[in-house]
């Protein structure tokens, strides 16, 4: 018998965002605000204000909505649930660099305050190219928004990149330090909003069978992967500055390790918690130059077919220097220096223009003893290690493999597999994987949420390998054909080790 309690409804408030008229608000984050309002998660008083530099009338903007939002809902989509939450959308026109602009927001606000009931508690949703996200925690502070007062809330959520290295995520934390205190900054990754990172805590730590054996003695080694078929499609102007080692590794590759990795917290505060992550992260062995030689590969995909498609290679692409070093696939193996994970390798890899999408963490086991066996058949058989996979896109669920003994006289084992779809036991919801990230903001709840050491940490990580690879280019792109598994150098990295990449079952193609 399952036991749910029911969720607690957010206080009234407004939701602000700023880029209002980008993908990210009409593919994500209107959408995610309409699936909490389905069921039932919104306050009744609440209102969204979009805020762009666009020439759209407020009624122009709602149309514009109603228009393109529906496609990014699906087949779930009410009409009845939308025009209510469309009725409480409203626009206030700024430049991000004009302080005026925000005198005017701050007008606006408390016109929509009157007019929908809310008590003045906002959460600026910032869905900007990242060189705003100084300057308008800068302004929300100089008119007097960022401050809180006893009967309402202040929050600003900040996406990814938190920096481009160790010394402008410094910059930044600074920045927005001067306009909000720690515990009013959210920076989202919504990798930590997906059910099965979030079930991973569960797992390990509310099952008596898991949490022993999830240590050196018993693990063998850990693969983190998370796969695109996808190129850079329109990202390019992003994605030749930053490639795939800035894109992922800092954020969610090092978010889904330090949920694996963590030691038990005291509490599931969101302190807590973000406490045993950011030690996991300080715990990693830091790379040494040559290192980076040995323990990371980088790439970048040539021209291949893709499901009997011919597509391009990253340098045809569009807006891509033909001649561009920047890498769209990164692997590399983790060594963490604590008690639990004493030598035990975490390889974690990510690429564009693989074979399918998915992400996945696969925990394997040491191989069992097979003393017991050495006089029957199965002396001569190779007994494969239980192996558990934890299944974070698509059709998320886990998978757990062991042996068996075949039906029949002979003492013959074979593999099998236990699979378990969140599906298929607990219904699925619809979700844009941010209903559960502006959910917890909108109730202060920043468990999910990367902190500002957290962000730091996972720089330092990877500062070192920036420092190689930018002294050190790529002499061998593009290489790699799109539609294949990266370099061969991913291979060998786990080769050498005696091991070798888990093979995807359910991988989706996009």
């Amino acid at each position: 018998m399952n036991t749910q309690s029911r969720p607690r409804v957010p206080t009234p408030s407004i939701f602000v965002v700023f880029g209002a008229a980008g993908d990210l608000t009409k593919r994500k984050l209107i959408p995610a605000l309409y699936n909490l309002k389905k069921q039932h998660l919104l306050p009744k008083q609440f209102a969204i204000v979009g805020v762009d530099r666009g020439a759209r009338t407020e009624e122009e903007f709602r149309d514009y909505l109603s228009e393109q939002v529906p496609e990014f809902i699906g087949k779930d989509f009410d009409k009845h649930i939308w025009d209510d939450l469309c009725s409480r959308i409203y626009l206030s026109k700024a430049d991000f660099n004009d302080l005026e602009a925000f005198e005017r927001l701050k007008t606006r606000l408390a016109q929509v305050d009157q007019l929908q009931g809310t008590p003045g508690s906002y959460l600026f949703y910032l869905a900007t190219p990242p060189n705003f996200f100084g300057t308008i925690a800068e302004n929300l502070h100089a008119v007097g928004l960022s401050q809180e007062q006893e009967n309402y809330w202040r929050h600003i959520i900040i996406e990814k990149p938190f920096g481009r290295d160790l010394a402008s995520a410094k910059a930044l934390n600074q920045q927005l330090h001067q306009s909000f205190n720690e515990d009013q900054i959210f920076r989202i990754d919504h990798y930590l909003g997906k059910e099965t990172v979030q079930n991973i805590l569960a797992y390990r730590f509310a099952n008596s069978t898991v949490e022993p054996i999830w240590n050196h003695r018993y693990v063998d080694h850990v693969q983190i992967t998370v796969a695109e078929s996808v190129g850079v499609e329109n990202r390019a102007s992003y994605y030749e500055g930053a490639g795939a080692l800035r894109d992922m590794i800092p954020n969610h590759l090092l978010a889904v390790l330090s949920v694996i990795a963590m030691e038990p917290p005291n509490s599931f505060s969101a302190n807590a918690l973000r406490d045993e992550q950011t030690k996991v992260l300080r715990a990693i062995k830091p790379f040494a130059p040559e290192d980076v030689l040995t323990e990371t590969v980088r790439g970048q995909y040539g021209p291949g077919l893709m499901h009997g498609e011919q597509v391009l290679g990253y340098r045809e692409e569009p807006r891509i220097n033909p001649e561009s070093k920047t890498e769209t696939f990164v692997a590399m193996k983790i060594m963490i220096d604590s008690w639990r994970w004493v030598g035990v390798p975490f390889y974690i890899r990510t690429g564009k223009r693989l074979p399918g999408r998915y992400t996945e963490v696969a925990v394997y086991y040491k191989q069992a003893p097979n003393a017991m066996f050495r006089d029957s058949p199965l002396a001569h058989q190779n007994m494969p290690a239980n192996k558990l996979i934890l299944r974070l896109q698509p059709n998320e669920g886990i998978d757990m493999s062991f042996n068996a003994k075949i039906p029949g006289p002979n003492m013959n084992l074979g593999n099998v597999i236990m699979d378990f779809h969140y599906s298929d036991y607990f219904g699925a919801a619809p979700t844009t994987g941010y209903e559960t990230l502006i959910y917890d903001c909108m109730n202060g709840d920043a468990t999910l949420f990367k902190r500002a050491d957290n962000i730091e940490v996972g720089w330092e990580i990877v500062e070192p390998i920036l420092d190689v690879w930018g002294a050190l280019p790529a002499r061998s792109f593009p290489n790699y054909v799109a539609g294949t598994w990266g370099p061969q150098e991913a291979e060998e990295l786990l080769q050498r080790d005696g091991r070798q990449w888990n093979a995807c079952r359910v991988c989706q193609t996009e």
